[in-house]
């Protein structure tokens, strides 16, 4: 089942249960991430494959925490809290986020593949190393985040 097939499924079954805010909060939220698909999928003009349809829930995440961010610096804790909620709901249908262990040692392997040409990457080295690093965890399928995976390279470069 695909993660657009997840959604219309927890549309569904969120519009048959009893209303509370908790539940009205919830279909909105699935209604926007169904939203999004849908628009990306007619941009495309053909159906998104599962690696695209996590990518766009990724997007949606990166922005739901830069808004938790803002609201928190702008003094508004209910709107910062609305904001986490749909971030724990837009997560449910991504694959688990690698730990840190897991992101050092995919970091480790591409400074290694790296440092084959003799030369052993340093922090100038950032943008080569990231590729190398985005690429293997793209093709291993593992999910991270790009902050963690960009201070993880940092450290290990400055070894």
């Amino acid at each position: 089942m695909t993660i657009a097939e997840k959604i219309q499924a927890d549309i569904i079954s969120t519009m048959r249960t009893t209303k509370s805010s908790d539940q009205e909060h919830r279909l909105t939220t699935l209604r926007m991430v169904k939203s999004a698909l849908q628009s990306k999928a007619i941009d495309k003009r053909e159906p998104l494959t599962d690696a695209e349809q996590a990518q766009i829930l990724t997007t949606l995440l990166k922005q739901r925490r830069e808004s938790v961010e803002s609201f928190t610096k702008g003094g508004r804790p209910e709107l910062a809290a609305k904001e986490q909620l749909e971030i724990a709901m837009i997560e449910a249908y991504l694959p688990q986020a690698a730990s840190e262990e897991e992101i050092r040692e995919v970091v480790q392997g591409a400074i290694a593949y790296l440092a084959e040409g003799g030369n052993k990457p340093g922090p100038k080295d950032i943008g080569p190393a990231m590729r190398v690093v985005q690429q293997r965890l793209q093709a291993s399928g593992i999910r991270a985040d790009g902050k963690l995976v960009s201070e993880v390279l940092k450290a290990e470069l400055a070894k």
